[in-house]
């Protein structure tokens, strides 16, 4: 099997599965209780997030622990809204957000929130100069993605901290879950940033566990109450083999980061010059430094792009429509549209998203079976 889907998830690292199990049978208390057992465990707890606080070169406190990417948009967007709306009650975001954000904002306006959404280009990246036109003295929160999940497009982030140092009163919250190993900490997370949102299962983690940097000093409500864990921000038990694991996992993702880069984007543009060649295919992603390295979209004119998924799947090749949150839903690729891309070109985009176990073999594999569907395909529509 070849397994091209990374962005939607990826395949848990053995090192890091074996962390897991080890702190799952070794460490059994709850890391609230005053026992011996509850000590070795928030010891431990405390471990994790102290590394990963070292890696992001930001402070233990200003890490949250969560149950992903999910939680940690609806927890930064609700519980700012939550927080700040003596203050105002419009919030930006973009208009290619995961659902986990927009579908957060949209819950939002239905309680009298108002939400604007600030365009992108051709190349699915935020118009920061719409984006700053968009700010009234009553916003309170701007929300975008680091990388587009759907074509990889890398976002303005310090652009848009830039104009934001001006309104230091506005929260600026950035979802990283696609970044993270894929775009170096310091392009992107800068003094102006205020919340970033991490899911480990994106980075060879385990599903289910994610984290949240909030930095110091900024205020948000919680929206899980209760035994007030996680410095009274989110309640509920800390899943602590989890973290442990994901801590690990973030140490790995992170360790020859850039020679893990450099592989993918070897990949992605050994991918792209080699669809080039096809009349019939479209290409959304470019092999350039305004995109991550570990995404390619494209699609075959014509055919849909859960047909491509399922004729790819039938030689035991996995890739995926543009987003696997959407993708037995059927919803069309929002950032496409977004992006001007017509209707029919956009139904057929399918996505090929490697990661640091992908190889240049299994990419040889990949194309030789593209180009027998294509020729299928080919004639077929003759």
């Amino acid at each position: 099997m070849i397994y091209f889907d990374n962005s939607a998830t990826t395949v848990v690292d053995a090192s890091v599965l074996d962390t897991y199990i080890q702190t799952t049978k070794r460490i059994i208390g709850n890391p609230s209780s005053l026992h011996f057992l509850g000590t070795q465990a928030d010891r431990l707890l405390q471990q994790a997030r102290g590394q990963i606080a070292e890696l992001l070169n930001v402070e233990d406190k200003e890490i949250y622990f969560t149950s992903g990417g999910t939680e940690g948009n609806n927890w930064v967007i609700k519980g700012t809204a939550i927080e700040k709306h003596p203050f105002g009650k419009h919030i930006i975001i973009s208009d290619v957000e995961h659902s986990a954000v927009g579908k957060a904002a949209a819950q939002l306006e239905t309680l009298g929130f108002e939400i604007s959404r600030a365009p992108v280009d051709q190349k699915g990246r935020i118009k920061v100069d719409a984006l700053a036109a968009l700010i009234r003295p009553e916003t309170i929160l701007v929300s975008t993605m680091l990388v587009n999940n759907e074509v990889g497009a890398i976002q303005p982030i310090k652009e848009i901290g830039k104009v934001l140092e001006s309104y230091p009163n506005i929260h600026f919250h950035v979802d990283a879950v696609q970044g993270l190993g894929k775009l170096p900490l310091q392009n992107w997370l800068t003094a102006r940033v205020d919340f970033a949102t991490f899911s480990s299962h994106k980075f060879h983690g385990p599903k289910g566990v994610g984290f949240v940097f909030w930095r110091r000093g900024r205020k948000l409500a919680p929206l899980l109450n209760g035994g007030g864990q996680e410095f009274g921000g989110r309640s509920g038990t800390e899943n602590v083999p989890g973290i442990t694991a994901m801590s690990k996992a973030v140490r790995l993702q992170l360790t020859d980061e850039e020679a893990k880069c450099h592989q993918q984007r070897q990949l992605q543009t050994y991918l792209i010059e080699a669809l080039k060649t096809f009349d019939n295919v479209s290409l959304f992603t470019e092999p350039t430094d305004e995109y991550a390295p570990h995404i390619v979209c494209f699609g075959i004119n014509g055919i849909k792009g859960e047909v491509l998924v399922h004729a790819f799947e039938e030689k035991n090749i996995l890739i995926s429509t543009t987003s696997a949150c959407s993708s037995r839903s059927h919803v069309t690729g929002s950032t496409l549209h977004a992006m001007g891309v017509p209707g029919d070109i956009g139904t057929t985009a399918v996505r090929v998203s490697f990661s640091s176990h992908s190889t240049m073999s299994e990419l040889e594999q990949f194309l030789v079976s593209f180009r027998h569907i294509y020729e299928k395909f080919s004639k077929v529509s003759r």
